[in-house]
């Protein structure tokens, strides 16, 4: 939660720093995208380190180097010698230690609950998670406005020394080691097959890598031109994002309570409130009702959050967590900027109505689609979570006859917004 509150906030500080240097708004994309493809190229091969190594010395040492280019960035904006190659790279190198963090670090998350009360200390998780980004991104805003860019880049490299030297003394006894795999293209090739022998986890993965691109479209691209034009300006359109920050939170409340059996069928019904922001720009709606989409949506997307993150626990073995959760992960991601680049010119060509009418017709159709999975139906939570997973299927609701909670291996599984979620 320490590097999430800073990096929220680097996040913003590195666009206007690269605008305060007199870069353009395509520079702006630019340093953007110079994160997000290291993120993408590297994820499966972070994975596969964390799960060959131990996760929280991979954690360390993903910290270490965003750490030093967080600091680096800021050394050079405080200074007034930043220079667009410079921020491009920096950039590429804070992708790269969080393409080996995630997974270890979701990995590691998962493997440190226990029993039935996984569902709870996920909610729990994920509450500060977003936390922490909501704050970290409303902290970082004001702190630009107060000190420049530069000064919240130097807080985000301070928050990731923190966060790496409260994991170095972490007192991980009770984690038992895991023996090394068949090398690394092995460990990437076992991971496959846990994903694509699930069809419950290929099936949603598939499904969030459209709609996390689509909604990624409509929020970044489309939304702000709407608040605009119609809608008085960027204060309302913050309003609409605040209300989706708070949606999730109480969603993690909620989840702290609610455990619902069927897990996957409760968390893919609650997808369908995706569609609400987009069909409310598309209109557009007041503000008042956008903000209703808006929080509707944190709530209901926080209900899927800890329900894939409770399947997760429940279905993969452990020693391949981070493996499957950076198949999630490079799934949940790869076509975002893909989308985001073709938003601009799928309007002009069908117009911004048409667009995000679109927008929430493949949230829909591809959301119906994945309840056709009868694994996504009928998989249903174990009461003893905690408990090794001794088959690569599901368990689910059959009637008593056909009792076997586990289903026999058929072959050889994207915040969590998560990863799918």
């Amino acid at each position: 939660m320490i590097t999430g509150l800073g990096n929220s906030g680097a996040l913003i500080a590195a666009a206007f720093a690269v605008l305060a240097s007199g870069g353009s708004g395509t520079d702006v994309g630019l340093v953007a995208a110079a994160r997000t493809v290291p993120l993408v190229v590297f994820l499966l091969v972070g994975g596969a380190v964390a799960d060959r190594l131990s996760r929280h010395r991979v954690m360390v040492a993903a910290n270490a180097l965003n750490c030093l280019s967080q600091g680096v960035f800021a050394a050079l904006v405080i200074s007034g010698r930043a220079e667009l190659w410079q921020m491009v790279v920096l950039s590429a190198l804070g992708g790269v230690g969080h393409a080996f963090f995630a997974p270890a670090a979701e990995g590691m998350v998962l493997s440190s609950v226990r029993g039935e009360q996984a569902g709870r200390a996920f909610a729990v998780f994920r509450m500060g998670v977003n936390g922490a980004s909501i704050g970290g991104a409303a902290l970082g805003g004001a702190l630009i406005a107060a000190v420049g860019p530069g000064w919240v880049l130097a807080v985000d490299a301070a928050a990731f020394a923190v966060a790496g030297a409260l994991r170095a003394f972490l007192d991980l006894g009770g984690v038992s080691p895991r023996e090394p795999g068949g090398g690394l293209l092995g460990d990437l090739r076992d991971g496959w097959r846990e994903v694509v022998g699930r069809p419950w986890l290929w099936a949603i993965v598939l499904q969030f890598s459209v709609v996390n691109a689509v909604v990624a479209a409509a929020e970044a691209v489309y939304g702000p031109q709407v608040a605009e034009e119609h809608l008085g300006g960027a204060r309302p359109w913050g309003l609409a994002l605040a209300a989706y920050g708070v949606g999730t939170v109480l969603g993690g409340l909620l989840m702290i309570r609610w455990k619902p059996r069927r897990i996957l069928l409760a968390g893919t019904l609650c997808v369908f409130p995706l569609a609400l922001p987009s069909a409310a720009l598309a209109v557009p709606v007041p503000v008042g009702w956008l903000v209703v989409a808006m929080f509707a949506t944190g709530v209901t997307l926080e209900v899927f959050g800890v329900t894939w993150m409770t399947a997760l626990h429940q279905e993969v073995p452990e020693e391949k967590f981070s493996r499957v959760s950076a198949y999630d992960w490079l799934g949940s991601i790869a076509l975002v900027p893909v989308a985001t680049a073709a938003a601009g010119p799928v309007e002009e060509l069908v117009g911004r109505p048409a667009a995000l009418w679109g927008c929430s017709v493949l949230v829909l159709s591809l959301t119906a689609a994945v309840l056709c999975v009868p694994d996504v139906r009928n998989l249903a939570r174990r009461e003893a979570v905690g408990e090794a997973v001794v088959a690569s299927g599901p368990s689910v609701d059959r009637p008593a006859a056909d009792q076997p909670t586990v289903k026999v291996p058929s072959g050889g599984s994207g915040e969590g917004a998560a990863s799918a979620s």
